[in-house]
């Protein structure tokens, strides 16, 4: 839900080109079906899909190994086991060559810091790093910033931003275990659930 709601801040001001990443996820077959739809409703000028399953075969996740169980509550300031090590570096390492590749000069992520709690990665500071890693690590000529337009939002703010640049949410997924309806039983599902309850907004999801 983020990241449509990032595409579709995105989409208002720049000529969108879509990545997507299988990296193992419980819910991958599920993940790629949406983004797929959602490039398709964004009329995305590329698109690019790639495997970076090695993050499964590191494990460390509840999110990429199936032995360890999908956690219904995660404590703020703690981080969870749906932590995927180092996931969004190894995201935005795959996103900075193809936008090199291709003369992209913008990378937008949907990362929330009110949405991660305890995740190293997805604080503002790790994103102010990554940029100066990009920018040392990439051709003279080759500018890409990464801009992260939701990293200071909370949950509800999101949902209220995507409504103003009608993000299509019926077509996003954030159940972390489920791939036919969502199991409202994830942290993950239980923060969007608050969240467009709070926004005063039926979730698509639910109410279809």
């Amino acid at each position: 839900m983020d990241s449509c709601t990032a595409a579709a801040w995105a989409a208002r001001q720049y000529r969108l080109a879509m990545l997507h990443v299988n990296y193992g996820q419980r819910t991958e077959a599920k993940e790629l079906a949406c983004f797929k739809r959602i490039t398709a409703h964004f009329r995305a000028e590329k698109s690019l899909v790639v495997d970076a399953r090695h993050l499964a075969a590191i494990g460390g996740s509840s999110l990429t190994d199936p032995s360890i169980p999908v956690p219904p509550d995660e404590t703020p300031g703690e981080i969870p086991s749906t932590y995927v090590p180092f996931r969004n570096a190894n995201l935005l390492a795959i996103a900075a060559s193809w936008a090199e590749v291709i003369g992209a000069s913008r990378i937008v992520i949907g990362a929330v810091e009110q949405d991660a709690p305890g995740y190293p990665d997805c604080r503002p500071a790790f994103y102010e790093a990554a940029n100066r890693l990009i920018e040392l690590g990439t051709r003279p000529e080759t500018h890409i910033l990464v801009e992260t337009p939701l990293i200071a939002l909370k949950k509800v703010e999101v949902i209220r931003l995507g409504m103003e640049l009608a993000a299509p949410y019926e077509l996003t997924w954030s159940c972390y275990q489920g791939e036919s309806r969502p199991c409202m039983n994830c942290a993950s599902c239980r923060r969007r659930e608050e969240a467009f309850r709070e926004a005063g907004v039926p979730d698509p999801l639910l109410s279809g």
